[in-house]
């Protein structure tokens, strides 16, 4: 799965928006796709670190507005993480969280390589389920 693709399957399976809806705020939002291989004896470990860390955001970031994990079908230790905020003060506040924090140091020595993956939004959509 390319970076395209990932982007088109995170935009249109977002539910975090009630009702049909185009997000289209006064800010862009910031987006980005981070790609991280994981060691593969640790993925369990790190599937648990990302739920949690993810669910925590959702809940308690109200800048966060989309954040998803996914792992290539064929290769599962290599994830991909679809990242929306509100603005880039509100990505530069998650990174300040004790959650976000817990979850870096907690799966530093999982994470074989990293690379994120800026994006300039062209149309971001959801339906609510």
């Amino acid at each position: 799965m390319d970076t395209r693709q990932l982007l088109v399957l995170a935009a249109t399976t977002m539910t975090s928006l009630s009702g049909p809806a185009v997000a289209q705020p006064a800010k862009d939002p910031y987006v980005r796709v981070a790609e991280i291989e994981i060691d593969p004896t640790q993925l369990d470990a790190y599937k648990a670190a990302v739920k949690e860390q993810i669910q925590l955001a959702i809940e308690s970031e109200p800048g966060v507005l989309a954040l998803y994990s996914v792992s290539d079908k064929d290769n599962p230790a290599l994830v991909f993480v679809f990242e929306m905020y509100a603005d880039l003060d509100a990505y530069k506040a998650h990174l300040e969280t004790e959650h976000f924090k817990k979850y870096k140091i907690g799966t530093q020595g999982m994470v074989k390589s990293l690379k994120l993956r800026e994006t300039l939004p062209i149309l971001l959509g959801a339906k609510a389920r």
